[in-house]
């Protein structure tokens, strides 16, 4: 009787290890979700679909077998505070692992105040990090015709929010982009597809410790 309870016993034991390992194993395997929330710098304004920066990281994660979806709840002319109505909806729809905020520009070119879109940012920071979600934040520069006192407190924006965050930052998305007007469609503010591996070359060092296992 010893024997048997004994041999039961470990039997059991051994069962319950291996459904937790295989447990464990699956939680660890699961497909991360990436929410991108931006405006038409994202939304693939003016290009070919599939030829943004959002479709390229897609195509890099399935090259580099990492096991993650990309949701591209991006829209043209979207400010800080349409991304911020419309983020709870999102969270709660894709429950994301992983969020990327690029938004502010359509803030900055109508000249909106740079503290109210600091806000909206510092609030949908909140919320993605409440939800256990990570955050990408994901900054743009004004052009110089803004005068320098705006241009420089909405640079200053990113790096006040990231810091006091404590999230990742990418200081300006179009590094290596902005300066030559050959990357431009004619509006001289949207990339040509032609860029948009530059853009994600700038934001996937940022990106990357979110998303590998």
């Amino acid at each position: 009787m010893l024997n048997r309870l004994k041999k039961w016993t470990i039997g059991t034991a051994a069962t319950f290890f291996v459904v937790a390992v295989a447990a464990s194993a699956n939680a660890y395997s699961a497909p991360k979700t990436v929410l991108v929330v931006g405006d038409s710098l994202s939304a693939e304004y003016g290009i070919a679909r599939g030829s943004g920066w959002v479709a390229l990281l897609e195509q890099k994660l399935k090259a580099d077998k990492i096991d993650a979806r990309v949701v591209n709840a991006s829209i043209s002319g979207e400010t800080t505070s349409g991304g911020r109505t419309r983020l709870p909806a999102l969270l709660q729809q894709h429950k994301p692992n992983v969020v990327v905020f690029e938004l502010g520009a359509n803030d900055g070119l109508r000249g909106l105040p740079v503290a109210s879109a600091q806000d909206n940012l510092r609030t949908m920071i909140s919320l993605a990090q409440q939800n256990k979600a990570k955050v990408l934040l994901v900054g743009m520069r004004m052009p110089p015709n803004y005068g320098r006192a705006y241009t420089e407190r909405f640079s200053a924006m990113y790096q006040t929010l990231a810091t006091q965050a404590k999230v990742p930052l990418v200081p300006f998305m179009l590094e290596g982009v902005a300066l030559e007007t050959a990357n431009f469609q004619a509006d001289r503010m949207h990339p040509l597809a032609s860029a948009h591996p530059t853009i994600l070359n700038n934001i996937w060092p940022q990106l990357a410790p979110l998303i590998r296992p």
